[in-house]
């Protein structure tokens, strides 16, 4: 069994990730952090140093890699992730169950904006207003790549517990 969270950056994949893993008995997987282990640099670093073509490269081997592996995993990959150089297409294979993790812009930009100065890509927006059309915006362009996961769950106002208890419920 594979499982992969997908969504916008600051939804809880990787909370949500973790908790499943203690659920379902399966190791978990953060992309990003298996990604920044493997390169030696955090995620910043790269695109810092790299750029973001370089990382969306690496990324894509790296999921390809983990996705092929025979081991029962729960993966939770970046934001950007499905919407690049066919990720979706490994994603959503049908020996693959996704997950969409679905929250509001402005809810993601409340959760956003106090760690802003670790993620690259919002990192020189400066007001909360901004950010959150910033994201209004990323999350339609990304709506395409989400929206093929094989289910989707809306996590406004849920605890990340009530979102794992979701999930396990499509399993069995």
């Amino acid at each position: 069994m594979k499982i992969v969270l997908l969504g916008y950056m600051g939804v809880g994949k990787t909370l949500i990730g973790k908790q499943l893993s203690e659920v379902l008995g399966c190791n978990f997987i953060d992309l990003d952090a298996y990604i920044e282990e493997k390169e030696g640099k955090s995620v910043f670093e790269i695109f810092e140093t790299r750029g973001e073509i370089y990382f969306r490269k690496q990324e894509h081997i790296y999921l390809n890699a983990i996705l092929s592996s025979e081991k029962k995993i729960i993966l939770a990959v970046g934001g950007g992730t499905p919407c690049y150089t066919g990720n979706i297409s490994s994603i959503t294979n049908e020996n693959i169950l996704s997950f969409y993790l679905q929250l509001s812009p402005n809810k993601l930009a409340e959760r956003l904006f106090l760690e802003k100065e670790n993620r690259p890509l919002i990192k020189n927006i400066l007001t909360l207003e901004k950010l959150t059309e910033f994201i209004g915006i990323h999350l339609f362009e990304r709506q395409y790549f989400y929206t093929q996961a094989s289910h989707t769950i809306a996590t406004h106002n849920l605890p990340a517990r009530k979102v794992v208890e979701r999930i396990v419920e499509y399993l069995y």
